[in-house]
């Protein structure tokens, strides 16, 4: 078998999902983390500073292009993945099997990878394609502190937020477990702590996140 037949196989998929989502689990780490410099209570100054560090620094720029790669790989397998499992399963049947074990988020992850991916589109719209386009065409450095503040605090857009943030909780309790199986990391002495840190992980992510929101739209963070 060919390297193109094995990774278009389904196993060859899963491989790549898991690979890819473990790259997206550890981008997301340093995300947040950067992110949460507007808590720093120095009205943007931290956070501006790391923003404009990242927007200039042509190995920053070399990383984001292999982002980009990555999340288009982990868009578009899954895709497959879910096209490949609805053909495998053409029949209707009149009543709904119960399935046991399978939380209810497993069986939906082609609609929270759906509502992930508006999610994913709207945020970089309001700030990676908006800062690229005033710092290109414009001529100027956006202040992304009070970009963050203007966008946060309309309550539309502040409510979109958390929808998208929910589904990534959801998407992320189902993909953290399914990224180390997929890479055959699923030893029965290892599934329970995989399992927990899973868990840990994506509540503690997700809130980080929800909390910068939060933050400008209770008035926190001015």
């Amino acid at each position: 078998m060919t390297w193109k037949q094995t990774l278009t196989s389904p196993v060859g998929r899963k491989f790549v999902m898991g690979f890819t989502g473990l790259f997206l689990i550890a981008f997301l780490i340093v995300h947040a983390g950067l992110n949460a410099t507007i808590f720093m209570n120095d009205d943007g100054a931290t956070f501006n500073a790391v923003a404009g560090f990242m927007s200039h620094n042509w190995i920053m720029r070399i990383l984001e292009l292999g982002l980009f790669i990555g999340f288009a790989f982990h868009i578009a397998q899954g895709m497959m993945l879910w096209k490949m499992n609805r053909a495998a399963r053409p029949v209707k049947y009149s009543m709904k099997r119960y399935i046991p074990k399978i939380k209810w988020y497993s069986r939906y992850m082609g609609l929270l990878g759906t509502l992930v991916l508006l999610y994913l589109v709207m945020h970089l719209a309001h700030f990676w394609v908006h800062t690229k386009d005033e710092l290109y065409f414009g001529g100027s450095e956006v202040n992304l502190y009070e970009r963050m503040r203007d966008i946060f605090t309309q309550p539309l857009w502040f409510v979109l937020y958390m929808v998208g943030l929910a589904s990534l909780l959801f998407h992320l309790l189902h993909g953290f477990q399914s990224a180390f199986q997929s890479l055959g990391m699923n030893d029965k002495a290892w599934t329970p702590l995989v399992k927990k840190a899973g868990v840990a992980y994506s509540v503690i992510i997700v809130v980080l996140f929800a909390l910068m929101p939060i933050a400008f739209m209770a008035g926190w963070l001015q």
